[in-house]
């Protein structure tokens, strides 16, 4: 698939035109871009059905921009804009503070900038480089499960599963892993090389072979024997140090730990190896889910048969934040609610931005009750899916929201979230979130840290003292399933269990494909150990707004 590289594609041309100052065309792109990004299905197979025009945000003018870069693998028209621009908007690009703008003004006036600019941008750098390598999750995995699915269709293989980090969910990834078995060896790696989405082959070998997807992301397979994947599958998930004391148990036992099986020491003879249940068996352990296995005391609590029953990936009963074309989203409400409905949920609850997000066409009191109409009557239209009106309202410099409490009383659920003032000091920002919270009206905080993987740090805030507030509060903390945000991450919400601070996990979607990225917020709350009681919308819609209000 080359969606990412499509949506890359088009969100690298919106810079180029925002240094042109061409607004509208900068618009018209990131929405495209973002319609793209989160498509489930294949761009090409979109394109070549010339189908291109049928995607919310794709006019004419950025088809024909889509059909030159699939039909010649590189766009002439960003060529033309690079020309035209005296920086490589790219690499300046990647870095947070240097933006269009910033940078159109460093070329204008250098001096401008300002002390507090530059510190930012040179901490920006340092963490630009930091995550270049890294590959968030949201788009490995999507990458990861292709390959899956190609590999399942070639009857030589009789198993296979995704393993490393990949497996572990864990924010980003560096490469792909994954373990297949096979009596064909040869074929598979054969087959794995030639895929269509295979851009290098960096190494093949009879029975491993790394690959490089036109996705830029490196894909390393192993074809092994039924035997030993259960041991294999547990080695290479495993992050290093959960390994290391899983086999120094074996030692203690008179075993021995590989890839290849469990074994016993004196006769060498494999004990266990076919199944990873059975080899944490043979070393008195429970089964440990691969999301845990961070060496953060999963080991001690399996040996003590103490580990907590993760939330599933089919627990979630509704989705509690997305967006519709009444603000920036690129679906109606109807199609949200049907697209939901497909996926299992059984509510869903309409988030549209408030106050003064121009960018985001953001809701005043007209409109939410003009929208509450249209809501009421896909209520009345839609069965076995129910509807709530919500917002995202701006917590503002001061902390207050920038709609009026006589609105938000109104609605089923209020999501509050910071959207501007990054860089306020972490006692400012922290404040701001405890006057949002203490506001009776605001049920849930979005997106808690701000942050943007590989693109923004996290603005500074005292999580502790917020998770204290929380739990006063009774408000509910967002972890965000959008790819890019993954927010709360997964020590937050360890923290947040811990404090006993309510959570949700909501998509965030702006179309109806980006729904799917539930699964990511899932495997972030496995990954702080977060329980299903522990999730407010794993619970029916009674009982879920019972547990919102309480």
């Amino acid at each position: 698939m080359k969606n990412l590289e499509v949506a890359e594609l088009l969100s690298t041309i919106a810079d180029y035109l925002e240094f042109a100052n061409e607004p509208f065309k900068v618009r018209a792109y990131r929405k495209a871009a973002l319609v793209i990004e989160g498509l489930s299905e294949d761009i090409e197979q979109v394109w070549k059905e010339n189908k291109l025009m049928e995607l919310p945000g794709v006019g004419e003018g950025i088809a024909k921009k889509i059909d030159d870069f699939l039909k010649n693998g590189k766009s002439k028209y960003l060529q033309e804009l690079k020309k035209a621009t005296p920086v490589d908007m790219e690499q300046l690009g990647a870095i947070e503070g240097v933006g269009p703008k910033t940078i159109l003004k460093q070329i204008q006036e250098i001096k401008g900038l300002g002390p507090i600019v530059e510190q930012n941008i040179l901490k920006s750098i340092e963490f630009a480089r930091k995550t270049s390598e890294r590959t968030p999750l949201g788009f490995a995995l999507s990458s990861a499960e292709e390959v899956v699915r190609m590999l399942e269709t070639l009857k030589e293989v009789t198993k296979v599963s995704i393993a490393g980090s990949t497996r572990r969910m864990k924010e980003t990834i560096g490469d792909i892993d994954i373990l297949a078995t096979s009596k064909a060896p040869a074929k598979v790696i054969d087959f794995f090389t030639k895929m269509p989405n295979v851009a290098d082959v960096l190494a093949k070998g009879h029975t491993k072979s790394s690959i490089r997807l036109k996705e830029g992301i490196q894909v390393d397979l192993r074809v092994l024997d039924d035997n030993i994947f259960g041991a294999a599958l547990l080695y290479f998930t495993g992050n290093k140090e959960h390994n290391i004391i899983l086999r120094r148990i074996a030692i203690e036992k008179g075993l021995k730990l590989s890839e290849y099986g469990l074994f016993n020491n004196k006769s060498n003879k494999r004990v266990a190896g076919r199944t990873e249940e059975e080899v944490y068996k043979k070393l008195g352990l429970d089964y440990i889910e691969p999301e845990m296995r961070e060496d953060e005391g999963e080991i001690e609590l399996a040996q003590n048969h103490m580990l907590p029953k993760l939330i599933g990936y089919n627990d979630i009963k509704g989705d509690l934040q997305m967006h519709t074309k009444w603000s920036d989203g690129n679906n109606t409400i109807e199609e949200m609610a049907i697209a939901a409905k497909k996926l299992g949920h059984e509510y869903i609850c309409i988030t549209d931005h408030t106050g003064k997000l121009a960018i985001a066409h953001a809701l005043d009191e007209k409109r939410i009750a003009e929208q509450r109409k249209e809501i009421g009557k896909a209520n009345k239209k839609l069965s076995g899916i129910k509807i709530l009106q919500g917002v995202e309202v701006n917590i503002k410099d001061d902390g207050t929201l920038d709609m009026p409490d006589k609105v938000l009383k109104e609605l089923d659920i209020v999501v509050a979230s910071i959207h501007s003032g990054f860089k306020n000091s972490k006692e400012k920002i922290t404040r701001r979130m405890f006057k949002a919270m203490e506001n009776e009206n605001v049920d849930i905080i979005a997106h808690p840290t701000g942050r943007l993987i590989t693109k923004r740090e996290s603005y500074e805030i005292n999580l502790e003292e917020v998770f204290d507030t929380a739990k006063k509060t009774n408000t509910v903390m967002e972890i965000n399933s959008y790819p890019e945000r993954m927010d709360l991450r997964d020590a937050h919400v360890r923290a947040a269990v811990k404090a006993g601070v309510k959570l949700v996990i909501s998509t965030d979607a702006h179309n109806t494909d980006q729904l799917h990225f539930i699964k990511l917020g899932i495997g972030t709350a496995r990954r702080g150990w977060a329980t299903k009681k522990d999730i407010i919308n794993t619970r029916s819609l009674k009982e879920m707004i019972r547990c919102l209000k309480k």
